[in-house]
């Protein structure tokens, strides 16, 4: 079984994977205190990054933005090289953990072909770079309202190119985050590696180039659709839906594991099962995703294994069974290369089959042939039905592989349990096209739509 070979990676994990993270350790301090002014302790991270790329392309650049920056001269092209080097460096880790995984299961992957030219220069990535380099010389601990109040214009203008679109997103719910921790000086323990992940992904897509170009490597794919299991990324200012799914190409090639991302923009108080709303521009995606049926789709435009939805194109078919689709498929499916910029250790997100298992507290731990695996339940989402309890009482798993806090863990996604002498089939994606449990039905409908209410206002303030 797949999952088998998971549990035995536990204690395995590849050579200088230590050494990597105490050196973005390092480096996440430093940008905690800020480079205006850079002391000893902060010099000596930033060398020590240096170190660790000096033997590669970045090595040259990396060393003059070193000493530009410990000088207090550090431009903005200086940072994207500190941003590049620190990505660099958790990219070697986020291969070498996958090149463990896929060969522990046996998954073939294809390799990654760079695609794409030098972009024209982008006013609305100007003015990110332009803000992202304020907050790096501030630091977290040195952050403002002020500084926090000019992120309008870095936000708004990505907003107006497709493209860029993702910075805003990405932009705004970093604003979003420090402007809730403010005084980040009086935080206990303030999220350094997750701010700087962030800042750091945001400094390489506010650069111009065909890494952050939307259309670079875009092909077409057509064939049905067979989903797996959804993944619900929930954040204040925003909400992201991804299905993990199994491709057969319509020229009878071999079947491959893909992803379809959708996403909207949101407020705080929507939450829940209320963020399947703001989804509602692709009906024939959510019906498919809680129906549980495959989908047939034509001339989809596609990069690697991200599939960029566009509802027209696609129908909804006969029904189809993630878990029989798993127990078919998954082991021969070919994976899609990682884009670079996506090469993270907490990126790793790889479905899995686990069968045969036993639980252990509560469903936070599970018992795979004498190897003890971790499973995430912190990571189960409030959009759907899935919970703890149903995890605990669990037989079968279709799940996320994912590597976090230095070990191998599972994400549910859906589960076979018994409950009450009963079989009960559980999905993330089981209320996207509405609540079926009448309990939180009843809860739903008690506080109200506010999706509706806040279009409502929306559509009443543009009337005026």
């Amino acid at each position: 079984m797949l999952g088998t070979q998971l549990a035995q990676l536990h204690g395995d994990t590849p050579t200088g994977l230590a050494d990597a993270d105490d050196v973005v350790a390092g480096f996440d301090e430093a940008l905690l205190r800020g480079f205006a002014r850079v002391g000893e302790a902060d010099a000596a991270a930033l060398t020590a990054l240096a170190a660790a790329v000096a033997g590669t392309p970045l090595g040259e650049r990396m060393a003059e933005a070193v000493g530009k920056v410990t000088a207090g001269s550090g431009g903005q092209e200086h940072l994207a090289a500190l941003a590049g080097a620190r990505t660099a460096l958790l990219g070697a880790t986020h291969d070498a953990l996958l090149d463990q995984l896929d060969t522990a299961l046996g998954r073939h992957r294809t390799p990654w072909t760079p695609t794409g030219e030098a972009g024209a220069p982008s006013p609305a990535r100007a003015a990110a770079r332009s803000w992202l380099h304020e907050t790096a010389l501030a630091g977290w601990r040195g952050i403002d309202h002020e500084l926090l109040s000019a992120v309008g214009t870095p936000v708004e203008a990505p907003l107006a190119e497709p493209g860029a679109r993702r910075l805003a997103v990405l932009l705004d719910g970093l604003a979003a985050e420090l402007r809730a921790g403010l005084p980040v000086a009086t935080m206990a323990q303030p999220p350094v590696r997750r701010w700087a992940d962030l800042w750091a992904r945001g400094v390489l897509l506010a650069q111009d180039g065909p890494a952050t170009d939307p259309t670079a490597g875009t092909t077409t794919v057509s064939g049905r659709l067979l989903p797996l299991g959804v993944d619900v990324h929930e954040h204040e200012t925003a909400v992201q839906v991804q299905l993990h799914a199994i491709l057969e190409p319509a020229d009878a090639g071999t079947p491959r594991l893909v992803r379809v991302t959708v996403g909207a923009a949101k407020v705080a108080t929507i939450g829940g099962p209320a963020v399947w709303r703001l989804l509602s521009a692709y009906p024939v995606l959510l019906t498919a995703i809680a129906q549980r049926r495959a989908l047939t789709v034509t001339d989809l435009p596609a990069q690697g294994g991200d599939l960029h939805w566009v509802d027209g194109q696609a129908q909804a078919g006969e029904p189809a069974d993630p878990f029989a689709t798993a127990r078919v498929l998954l082991g021969t499916a070919t994976a899609a290369a990682i884009p670079p910029l996506d090469r993270h250790p907490v990126a790793i997100a790889e479905p899995v089959l686990l069968e045969g298992y036993t639980v252990h507290d509560g469903g936070s731990t599970v018992d795979l042939g004498g190897q003890r695996l971790a499973v995430a339940l912190d990571r189960l989402p409030a959009a759907g039905p899935l919970t703890p309890a149903l995890v605990a009482a669990s037989s079968s798993c279709l799940g996320l592989a994912r590597f976090d806090g230095g070990r191998w863990l599972v994400q549910p996604l859906a589960v076979q349990a018994t409950v009450k002498r009963r079989p009960v089939e559980a999905h993330n994606g089981d209320w996207a096209d509405g609540v079926t449990d009448p309990k939180v039905a009843k809860a739903e409908a008690r506080a109200g739509d506010a999706v509706a209410v806040l279009r409502e206002r929306a559509g009443r303030l543009l009337r005026r």
